[in-house]
């Protein structure tokens, strides 16, 4: 893929971002895979920005590759270090099951609505 291609092709992955009570909660809908890493990455750890905790709503996310995961396991050891936490929200049954299958679920705490996760 040339990078003319890679700019025309249309993103599959939205995401939508707030603060609240000084945690960032990420909502992201569409396929997390390798095209859509940098984007993932970005969303729950902008540059430039206080390292704040992240709930990351997946309710809407349809697809996720081991892509994604190393990205949810590298945010969430940087979150960490500066004695924070990623936690995932609401994780569509398809993304669950990933996390569960590659024991990411161990590691980054999955709560079934984005409200569990805020006040865990």
């Amino acid at each position: 893929m040339t990078s003319n291609d890679k700019a025309e092709r249309t993103a599959r992955l939205s995401v939508a971002h707030r603060v609240v009570d000084g945690i960032r909660i990420v909502t992201l809908r569409g396929e997390i895979d390798y095209d859509e890493q940098d984007l993932l990455r970005e969303a729950l750890l902008p540059q430039g920005e206080a390292v704040l905790p992240v709930v990351a709503d997946m309710s809407g996310v349809s697809f996720i590759d081991s892509s994604g995961i190393n990205v949810l396991l590298r945010a969430g050891r940087q979150i960490s270090r500066v004695q924070s936490r990623l936690r995932i929200a609401a994780p569509a049954e398809s993304a669950r099951r990933v996390l569960s299958l590659v024991g990411a679920d161990s590691f980054i705490p999955c709560h079934p609505t984005v409200e569990d996760a805020l006040n865990t």
